[in-house]
């Protein structure tokens, strides 16, 4: 793109450049004049060749500084010859008529040469303001463009997880009540074995992987009912705190070490205390997940702006790029076990606040994950109970 006219750095070159035009034109002049006072008269030829000389500079200067520069060039050629004409070939009617002439054809040649150049820098001009607002409607163009698709994601990430909330009712619905007559049923034939018996033991472990079940099923039930949120003032810091109380056994058992950095001012925010603790946790445990033994995962908060900053970066093996366009999706994951909706939903409950989301990750470098969430302004929200 060609560099703005407006700037000082452009003005600059084009004075320089109009400067040293205006000095070869009257260099040139200058060396065409000279020939003609230093050449004998009787060398008409070669005062013919000089005279036709003129004609250079005077088309160079309208082509370089349009009307105004052929005018000002022809006049000039015409004040240097016409002392030449008067001097040396006064005395020839015929011979001066000419001349005369030839200085009448100085102004027509610059004046027309210099009408037609001025007309076609000015369409020049134009073609470059059309130019430069075709290339700023294009760039609004990408912008809207990357706009929509970037709507169209969401709109469809909004689609699966409403597809997710439809296929946890049906599960609320089709499992929830046969597991309690199946934990009933289990709880009669238990109590017909002593405790220490095989029997009753077996019995025990069916007991809790119902309950186990059951608690599958609530968390789909949970995610798919839309209660309306209840927002208090949670102080940040707090809140991370009892997440790492929550996963210390967890990063123990994975050998990696869990730390969270102190808070050098107090960061608060409107938000759902149960909701939000339930996107941390969803971020800190595939934090864990993400290190080897030895691995190290840190959880920091600060205040940038109006937002407060949320950063759980952790020593894994990074996403790759392909990875990162996707990692947010609903059911998408890379983990044989895994169901691909921690993300999701941690994803969705951020923006349910007002806030965002986001991925810092280099394959080898670890990943670190960005929440950011808007501060709690004076009196926008009750305290905690």
């Amino acid at each position: 793109m060609d560099q703005p006219t407006d700037t000082p750095t452009y003005q600059a070159t084009h004075r320089h450049q109009a400067l040293l035009r205006l000095g070869l034109l009257l260099a040139a002049i200058a060396v065409i004049s000279l020939l003609h006072y230093f050449t004998p008269l009787h060398l008409h030829y070669l005062h013919d060749i000089f005279q036709r000389l003129y004609y250079l500079p005077i088309i160079l200067a309208a082509f370089w500084f349009g009307l105004r520069g052929g005018l000002g060039c022809s006049l000039i050629v015409s004040i240097v010859y016409a002392p030449h004409l008067l001097l040396q070939w006064g005395g020839d009617p015929a011979l001066e008529l000419e001349k005369y002439l030839e200085i009448l054809l100085y102004n027509i040649v610059g004046a027309v040469t210099g009408l037609l150049a001025q007309r076609d820098q000015q369409r020049s001009r134009e073609l470059q303001r059309t130019a430069q607002g075709l290339a700023d409607s294009y760039q609004q163009l990408q912008l809207q463009s990357e706009r929509i698709m970037t709507i169209e994601e969401q709109l469809r990430q909004s689609e699966k997880l409403s597809t997710l909330g439809e296929m946890a009712a049906v599960l609320a619905h089709e499992i929830r009540n046969p597991l309690g007559s199946i934990r009933g049923t289990a709880e009669i034939l238990r109590d017909d074995y002593r405790p220490g018996s095989p029997k009753h033991e077996f019995l025990e472990i069916q007991i809790r992987e119902t309950d186990r079940l059951n608690r599958v099923v609530e968390d789909f039930l949970r995610m798919a009912r839309q209660r309306p949120q209840e927002l208090y003032r949670c102080r940040l810091h707090d809140e991370l705190a009892t997440i790492v109380t929550l996963t210390v056994p967890e990063a123990r058992r994975r050998e990696v070490t869990l730390s969270l950095a102190p808070a050098p001012e107090e960061v608060t925010a409107c938000a759902d205390g149960e909701k939000l603790r339930q996107a941390l946790l969803n971020l800190v445990i595939n934090a864990l997940q993400a290190c080897q033994p030895g691995g190290r995962v840190t959880i920091g908060v600060s205040q940038r702006d109006t937002n407060a900053e949320i950063r759980i970066s952790d020593t894994g093996p990074g996403i790759s790029p392909e990875l990162q366009q996707r990692i947010f999706e609903p059911f998408f994951t890379t983990k044989p076990d895994g169901t691909g909706l921690g993300l999701a939903v941690a994803q969705k409950i951020i923006i349910s606040h007002n806030g965002s989301l986001t991925l810092e990750s280099t394959p080898g470098q670890g990943t670190t994950f960005v929440i950011s969430l808007p501060l709690e302004q004076e009196g926008m929200c009750p305290p905690a109970s």
